[in-house]
């Protein structure tokens, strides 16, 4: 899941993001509410989730909100911010958020946040992706294949939502790499080929053909069905 972080304070979205990363989330950092426009505007760019502050450089956060609501988005927001008064949480839930956060806060409370909030929208069945007879609950990151569990590591699992989100595509190791990583590794690292080899480890049965194919010279491939 992808999460926009509307944040001018470059120390706060950098711990944000980070933490986020380590829970298996995928984010994007915006700095102004004109920066979050562009992003929510672009073609094909796509958010589960608005961490939002309110004192942007260039407008109020509340701006943004109630724009979104009033284009019909009804994408989860989670205010973020130093004004803790009862009056301002009022103003920011009756502009559409979802929640409210005052700063300072604890990391995990925000994870919790986050988690009931897309709870909270998700439509019923959304909350997992299925290939066959692999389904993967995106809230509680447990794998399961027919009737048994899976348990998977951190990379593991955002290995494994990247391949179930991109079923039958070419994924390359660089895309890889950017999407669980997030930095680029060392060209001969043997890193991402290590972690497929876990995940087929995991998912695969005995004299079946695997669910990720090596696609030679180019990357893996999902097989979903």
């Amino acid at each position: 899941m992808r999460i926009l972080i509307v944040e001018d304070d470059p120390g706060i979205s950098s711990f944000i993001d980070k933490g986020l990363r380590a829970e298996g989330y995928q984010s994007e950092i915006a700095g102004s509410v004109g920066a979050a426009r562009a992003l929510l505007a672009s073609p094909g760019f796509a958010i589960d989730l608005v961490l939002l502050d309110r004192g942007l450089p260039d407008a109020d956060g509340a701006t943004l909100l109630e724009e979104m609501r009033g284009s019909g988005d009804q994408t989860p927001v989670i205010v973020l911010t130093a004004r803790g008064q009862v009056a301002d949480r009022v103003a920011g839930l009756n502009a559409g958020a979802n929640d409210y956060l005052a700063k300072p806060f604890a990391f995990d409370e925000l994870v919790a946040r986050i988690r009931a909030a897309l709870r909270t929208t998700e439509q019923p069945g959304a909350t997992e992706l299925v290939a066959g007879d692999l389904r993967f609950d995106l809230l509680s990151k447990v794998a399961t294949r027919g009737a048994t569990r899976i348990e998977l590591s951190q990379r593991e699992w955002t290995l494994l939502e990247l391949f179930l989100r991109h079923p039958g595509q070419v994924l390359s190791r660089a895309q890889i790499l950017s999407a669980v990583w997030d930095y680029s590794f060392d060209p001969g690292s043997n890193v991402v080929d290590v972690y497929v080899g876990y995940l087929r480890k995991k998912l695969d049965r005995p004299g079946e053909e695997s669910l990720i194919a090596t696609v030679r010279g180019a990357g893996y491939r999902f097989i979903s069905s």
